[in-house]
């Protein structure tokens, strides 16, 4: 994990190839959004990837050997950020460098605007392809940042959105070139720093309260 600062931007880079969810990229991601609400200055953040992926969800294969009940404290954790990404006291904008697939679609859906590579990369919701069904939070986020037709389509059909149809979709803000991706995140973060915290805190709690809630929730009460 790289962070930067850009003016007043936290420029955020995972670099973990996939960037998959798992305990470690969770624990670094964890502490580079407690570094931005740590600062005094009131910076917003970018989110971005590096290569061919922004990220590519939950990492299964971890869970697929993870200890008794590793794997479900895994998707629990990868919500809860998902949550936090959603109510943060500032502005964080997603730089989609790359692919963009199931968690790591719902983790861009939380942050508050989206810029997309146009030429290459997709974002997607694979999810009925690969047998899983979306947890209560996972729908509640998807179907509170998507328009009605595209949540359903894109949770039935698993489509794959290339960078200007994401865009057309209103799923993404803007699709640019490769090397606008990243300057056009910031620039859109811009607008969000210098906010007072707690106001902005709170008027995202109270927009995705019914959101935040069902993230929370545990996956077997």
């Amino acid at each position: 994990m790289q962070i930067e600062r850009n003016d007043n931007v936290f420029v955020i880079t995972m670099q973990r190839e996939e960037n998959r969810f798992n305990p470690d990229h969770l624990d670094e991601l964890e502490e580079a959004l407690s570094e931005v609400e740590a600062a005094e200055d009131r910076a917003a953040a970018v989110i971005t990837g590096e290569g061919k992926f922004f990220s590519n969800g939950l990492d299964l294969d971890w869970m697929g050997s993870a200890p008794e009940g590793g794997a479900q404290e895994n998707v629990e954790r990868t919500q809860r950020l998902m949550a936090r990404i959603l109510t943060f006291p500032t502005g964080i904008v997603a730089a989609i460098n790359g692919h963009c697939f199931a968690a790591g679609a719902m983790m861009a859906l939380a942050c508050d605007a989206r810029m997309m590579r146009a030429d290459r990369g997709f974002f997607c919701l694979p999810e009925v392809d690969i047998y899983m069904q979306f947890t209560p939070g996972m729908r509640s986020l998807i179907t509170a940042r998507l328009d009605a037709r595209t949540a359903h389509e894109s949770m039935l059909t698993g489509r794959r959105f290339g960078g200007e149809e994401a865009a057309q979709r209103g799923i993404v803000d803007a699709a640019v070139p490769e090397d606008e991706v990243l300057p056009a995140a910031i620039e859109r973060a811009k607008l969000f720093a210098g906010k007072d915290p707690a106001t902005v805190a709170g008027i995202k709690q109270g927009v995705y309260a019914d959101v935040v809630e069902a993230l929370h929730q545990p996956l077997f009460a």
